[in-house]
């Protein structure tokens, strides 16, 4: 590795003397290479991301955040913006430039009359669900309690309430962010209301969200688990799936992962999430995913939302090497189910998976142009997610995602999730708005017209 220091995007180093100056004008830490905490911070969950960044500003609140935005732009400085830190494409981090982190900023204020919280641009799913809980109600996230809030949020946001509630970005009350111009924003729907609907679903382009206002909901015991089939049985899993989600309630949400048991044996897994207040029909409506084929394990029951929301956790742990390809398909034809069960032979980890979520309900019902989320009326969103430890297999470990999704191709509707995109992936990030891209782009020339934030899922300022 060349030296590290922080240099401005003509490559020159920032005098020490203005470094100085910055990191005494903030109430927070500004880590450099060679400090105790520099390795650390400059780690994300993908351990295949590996950048070093100049300097690293862990906020204390939303003044830093200003003064952060304000240093950079005055000297050229390429920023990175970290919330959770847990993007698969590592865009919480940037080399040589300064990396504004949120990660001490995980405030969480429920408001129980209002069914509202008021969330910190740094906390995760788990800092959320762990205070929302307390009074039976529940915020729309993913599936992962170690997730940031604010990169899931941004990008749409999408899991086991995903079919009752909508996306998380649908239910995104206000935000206060901090735009390009160093200018804190109130955005809602009555103020800043362009920018509020493009920071729903367009990533983090627009600025640096330091909060959130989500509507909570009144979810508390959930029914859910595992219901884990042999690898043989997958095809024959998923035609039935498919079939079952036809009249399934929106009260269930439904995964069916082609994954590995622990002690290494290839594996289906069904994944149901019952969020309806009477769990006896819930029962009732997941018997028959329990007979769908004869079951390894059924560990389905009632539990906390908290501990639903952490059930997929060990299966992605940090310190793992990742990479991610993904594609919404329509309907699920036969054909497209018969490639999955296909690639899937090609998994030679034992912590990867290949997901086949479905997302239909709530947010289909609103128009694509709701808010910038642009995928709200896909059925099923696939992830070829291979998982490894040993850097000498990272090219057969990627190549085996890219080739995966290449034979799903012909069944692909073009769409992306945003959130579930590697690094360097441009032109899916732009398929990932879809139709809205203009209208992005056009809202990027205004709000951030020099491209400032950029290491993100870019949006290029309209010309």
């Amino acid at each position: 590795m060349a030296a590290t220091r922080l240099r401005d995007q003509a490559g020159q180093d920032v005098p020490q003397n203005l470094i100085e100056d910055f990191a005494n004008s903030v109430r927070g830490t500004l880590i450099r290479p060679g400090d105790a905490p520099y390795e650390e911070a400059r780690h994300v969950w993908n351990a295949l991301i590996e950048k070093w960044p100049g300097a690293i500003l862990r906020c204390s609140g939303t003044a830093d955040i200003v003064a952060a935005v304000n240093f950079a732009r005055k000297h050229g400085i390429r920023v990175a913006v970290r919330g959770g830190g847990h993007n698969v494409g590592g865009r919480a981090l940037c080399d040589d430039g300064l990396v504004i982190d949120l990660s001490a900023m995980r405030g969480v204020y429920v408001d129980p009359s209002a069914r509202t919280v008021r969330v910190q641009g740094g906390a995760t799913l788990g800092d959320v669900d762990r205070e929302t809980h307390l009074h039976g109600l529940a915020v729309p996230f993913g599936v992962i309690s170690k997730t940031g809030v604010a990169g899931l949020t941004l990008g749409g946001g999408v899991g086991w309430l995903v079919r009752k509630y909508g996306p998380t970005c649908d239910n995104v009350l206000e935000m206060e962010v901090v735009t390009a111009d160093g200018h804190v924003r109130t955005v809602n729907a009555k103020e800043n209301t362009d920018l509020f609907w493009a920071m729903r679903g367009g990533g983090g382009n627009f600025g640096i969200v330091t909060s959130f206002l989500y509507q909570a909901y009144p979810v508390s015991t959930v029914l859910g688990g595992l219901i884990v089939y042999s690898r043989a049985a997958a095809g024959k899993i998923l035609r039935e799936y498919r079939e079952f989600l036809a009249d399934a309630p929106e009260d269930l949400t439904v995964y069916v992962g082609m994954i590995w048991t622990p002690d290494g044996t290839p594996a289906t897994a069904v994944i149901p999430c019952w969020s309806g207040e009477d769990l006896e029909e819930g029962e009732r409506v997941i018997a028959p995913l329990k007979e769908l084929d004869d079951p390894l394990m059924v560990a389905v029951q009632p539990m906390p939302f908290p501990a639903m929301q952490s059930i997929l956790d060990d299966a992605f742990p940090s310190g793992t090497r990742n990479y991610w390809k993904s594609a919404f398909v329509k309907d699920l034809p036969d054909g497209a189910i018969d490639v999955l069960v296909e690639q899937a032979k090609g998994m030679t980890s034992p912590m990867s998976g290949l997901l086949v979520e479905y997302y239909g309900g709530a947010g289909g019902r609103k128009p694509g142009d709701e808010n910038a989320f642009a995928q709200r009326n896909s059925d099923y969103s696939i992830g070829f997610m291979p998982q490894w430890t040993d850097p000498e297999q990272d090219d057969a470990q990627i190549a085996w995602a890219r080739s995966a999704w290449e034979a799903i191709q012909p069944f692909a509707t073009g769409g992306y999730l945003l959130n579930y995109l590697s690094e360097g992936e441009e032109q899916a990030a732009i398929d990932a708005f879809g139709a809205n891209y203009s209208r992005l782009r056009e809202l990027k020339k205004a709000y951030d017209p020099e491209n400032f934030f950029r290491m993100n899922q870019n949006i290029q300022p309209a010309s």
